[in-house]
């Protein structure tokens, strides 16, 4: 076979209605390569995979499929897993009250007149975690691992069911910097033992770290398929996007004005421990036209700390408040609302939208009082509040009665975005705002936030994107099991420098004000 080419898909095309997801596109890949396909949300990407994992049947689409040199006609993914392909999503189909012998052999167990012979289920997960250098007893409940050994479990998930193409889908999107060395470190062992790799991600970084190849598709059609090595970041982004992007951070500075919130040793209980803390003595503020970031380690309390800000934690805050030098009570969202506040949570899909309702009846939700007339919602006001929120925000959707779950990832974060810009907020707390969002939309919200606070917004950021944190902020403030260990200016900020306050391996405690 030439050039070892396990795999081809030759001019595939998918519509849906009124829509052209894929056009024509010619994707292959190699035996032992990992091959980056990269794209805008509404590339066609997942779609594109989506086919190769037979959750497109092959009577949905045109062009064929072929894998190892025989043409493949999936009419569901069993039929994709048996041929040897697996897919590990973003959202990872693990479950938590299973153990990882469970899990890994899920829907294959080994049984016998219905008994399952439990020590060949714990022998075969032992065998498979072997093969990836990985020590994790295969009795512990999933849910007790972390997000990294949770997404190695999947992949010794799709090596047990011996699979020869895995695909993987934004798989550090909630990694440490840690576990993404060691995914990459399996990862690379993998490709030595001969398995093909596709890996999407928008992290070029991790892209130029990993790929041997990179293909680009825009707007359903496959641009162009590279070695890594003739390519560069800006020309990759360049293929993405259409157009150059010069600078994805925008330069403008907003000179900052009055302080719009403040909070004072402020403190948040661990509510499924007694006693314990998620956040301890938290000093923070942010002013009109400021941008003030918050950076730390998964589980260091940002997103705690913010959650609780907005009376939306499961335990309340304890501490002081003020908006405007005004000390208030917050203690729900709605509260939180009346204040001036706004919330887009770091989860768009659980937390921030109603996927299977319209894009306008997700950009009124939070603000109805203002297009209701005794109880009842005026249909002609929520239609313009949301047409003129879909402009301002350059949202990609043919109408805004069009479902949000049919836009691409970046237009779901814009809605989500719409939908609190909608209650005109004073200070808008924005939690990982471009998590699994391209590099074209990213740029985009970046602009917006500027625009936001050339207007007198205050806004905080949440991320744990440094090159985010660094490229947007005014201030930053660094988050370490809790407490905040550090704040500082942006002329003074460096990755190295957040990574050491982040991990509690610095300790005296700049102030920026």
């Amino acid at each position: 076979m030439a050039e070892n080419i396990v795999l081809q898909m030759v001019e595939i095309t998918k519509d849906f209605p009124g829509v052209r997801a894929l056009s024509r596109v010619n994707f292959s890949a190699k035996k032992g390569e990992i091959h980056a396909l990269v794209g805008e949300n509404g590339a066609g990407k997942s779609t594109l995979m989506k086919i190769l994992s037979g959750v497109y049947p092959y009577y949905s689409y045109q062009g064929k499929l072929i894998l190892f040199g025989k043409e493949q006609k999936f009419t569901k993914p069993r039929d994709a897993e048996q041929a040897g392909i697996a897919i590990i999503h973003q959202e990872l189909m693990l479950i938590n009250e299973l153990s990882v012998a469970e899990n890994i052999s899920l829907g294959h167990l080994d049984s016998r007149y219905g008994l399952v012979n439990w020590e060949r289920v714990n022998e075969r997960a032992k065998k498979v975690l072997k093969q990836l250098n990985l020590e994790i007893n295969v009795r512990t409940k999933v849910k007790n691992l972390g997000v990294g050994q949770k997404q190695l479990v999947e992949i010794a998930k799709a090596l047990s069911l011996h699979s020869k193409v895995l695909i993987l889908d934004e798989p550090t999107a909630a990694l440490t910097e840690t576990e993404v060395v060691q995914l990459f470190n399996v990862l690379r062992t993998l490709k030595q033992k001969g398995m093909t790799l596709i890996y999407i991600s928008h992290r070029m970084g991790e892209v130029f770290e990993i790929a041997d190849r990179i293909s680009v598709l825009r707007d359903g059609q496959l641009i162009c398929t590279e070695d890594r090595e003739n390519m560069t970041h800006q020309k990759v982004v360049s293929l993405m996007v259409g157009r150059e992007i010069t600078s994805l951070f925008p330069d403008a500075h907003i000179e900052p004005g009055e302080e719009l919130l403040k909070i004072e040793n402020y403190s948040v209980p661990n509510p499924d421990k007694v006693g314990k803390w998620v956040v301890k003595g938290a000093n923070l503020a942010v002013r009109a036209g400021e941008i003030v970031g918050i950076a730390g380690l998964l589980g260091s309390g940002r997103t705690e700390l913010v959650s609780a800000i907005f009376g939306a934690y499961k335990s309340k805050g304890i501490g002081k408040i003020y908006i405007k030098g005004r000390k208030v009570t917050i203690k729900n969202p709605k509260q939180a609302i009346r204040q001036g506040l706004a919330f887009v949570t770091e989860d768009r899909k659980f937390n921030g939208l109603l996927l299977q309702s319209s894009i306008m009846q997700n950009i009124s939700l939070a603000s109805l009082k203002t297009i209701s007339k005794n109880g009842l919602i005026l249909k002609p006001a929520e239609k313009r509040l949301a047409e003129s929120l879909v402009k301002d925000l350059r949202i990609k959707t043919p109408g805004v009665n069009i479902r949000v779950s049919n836009l691409s990832g970046g237009n779901q974060q814009k809605v989500v975005l719409a939908k609190w810009l909608a209650t005109k907020p004073m200070i808008l707390i924005l939690d990982e705002p471009t998590r699994g969002v391209d590099v074209g939309a990213k740029s985009e919200i970046y602009q917006i936030m500027k625009e936001l606070a050339a207007n007198g917004v205050g806004i905080i950021m949440v991320s744990s994107d440094l090159p985010e944190i660094i490229g947007m902020s005014d201030r930053i403030y660094v988050t370490h099991q809790g407490e905040i260990t550090a704040e500082l200016k942006k002329s003074e900020a460096t990755e190295e420098l957040i990574m050491q306050y982040a991990t509690g391996t610095r300790y005296e405690m700049p102030k920026a004000l």
